[in-house]
């Protein structure tokens, strides 16, 4: 076992060393789709794209007035919870927010500090949010990616609106999709690290409950006791517990910016953790993985993890 816990964190540092990225490189324009299959998503690597969308609308349209105008009366899915934290591991818990249907504006004035609430509001519920709960906004961006959808065969699976205050933190994860991140306004901050760094992040199983907002204002953890349990990182990378998790020192996270008009390529299976600053407004593009050799060779990273306890 020991063998294999040596080969796995020699197979890291190999491809540190020869093919990943020390920081997350630029391109300065939309990339040809058979040359990003060949050089970005067949080795699973990330980048950041400048001007891949700078013709939407979005871009110059969507202010708190236009917004407001356009969409504030509609009512929405918000993540509240009492401290950002969505998704996350709290104690021997895994923790979801309070889903709350508020109108748009109800949020903006949250944002803006036009109104004061306990808890941090975040509009982030995916499954195609922006289709499905704002299409009044569909005609200010494009439905999908052309080079990505031409580069992988098939349109996007999801198209996500993202909206929120600065306390709100995605924490690490990893998704099972090619991920095209796109940021219109404010900036956000990613911490990445490639599948094969997998030895060295810690997971547990834990019991999934939900926050609920008590009449006094606090928050209370309410059980989902008939759900099953869930496998999360319970490492936080901004302040990581090196004494309890002493292997994710060997980890070699990357951490970039994406600025407003900036498009991040998020490879799938590359964990992520995510700040924004306030009010910062995103949309996502989220195409469904090839279960191809790239799963096939990345699960077997996970299991041979799982196997000489990297949990």
């Amino acid at each position: 076992m020991e063998s294999v816990k040596k080969r796995l964190t020699e197979f890291s540092e190999e491809a540190h060393d020869l093919y990943l990225n020390q920081s997350v490189p630029y391109l300065e324009e939309p990339p040809d789709p058979l040359h990003f299959y060949r050089h970005w998503i067949g080795p699973n690597k990330p980048c950041i794209i400048r001007n891949a969308f700078s013709h939407w609308p979005a871009l110059s349209r969507w202010t708190p007035e236009y917004l407001r105008e356009k969409v504030g009366s509609k009512v929405i899915s918000v993540a509240v919870t009492p401290n950002g934290y969505a998704d996350a591991v709290n104690g021997d818990r895994f923790v979801m927010p309070e889903e709350r249907r508020m109108s748009f504006s109800s949020v903006l004035d949250i944002i803006e500090g036009k109104v004061q609430k306990r808890g941090v509001f975040y509009v982030q519920k995916q499954c195609s949010n922006l289709l499905d709960e704002l299409p009044e906004l569909t005609d200010d961006v494009e439905p999908h990616v052309s080079w990505m959808s031409a580069a992988l065969g098939k349109l996007p699976d999801a198209v996500n609106f993202w909206l929120g205050e600065a306390s709100a933190v995605t924490s690490m994860h990893k998704d099972h999709y090619e991920n095209l991140y796109c940021v219109i306004s404010g900036e956000k901050n990613f911490i990445l690290l490639p599948p094969t760094d997998r030895p060295f992040i810690p997971y547990g199983v834990y019991q999934p409950a939900v926050y609920r907002q008590q009449d006094d204002g606090e928050f209370e953890v309410v059980d989902q006791s008939d759900s099953e349990k869930v496998p999360w990182i319970p490492l936080d990378p901004l302040d990581p517990d090196l004494d309890r998790y002493p292997q994710y020192r060997r980890a070699q996270p990357v951490r970039c910016s994406v600025k407003a008009g900036e498009m991040l390529y998020l490879p799938s299976l590359w964990f992520h953790h995510v700040q924004q600053s306030q009010g910062c407004i995103a949309v996502n593009f989220w195409y469904d993985m090839e279960y191809d050799i790239k799963y096939n060779y990345f699960q077997l990273l996970e299991t041979l993890s799982e196997v000489t306890g990297s949990t």
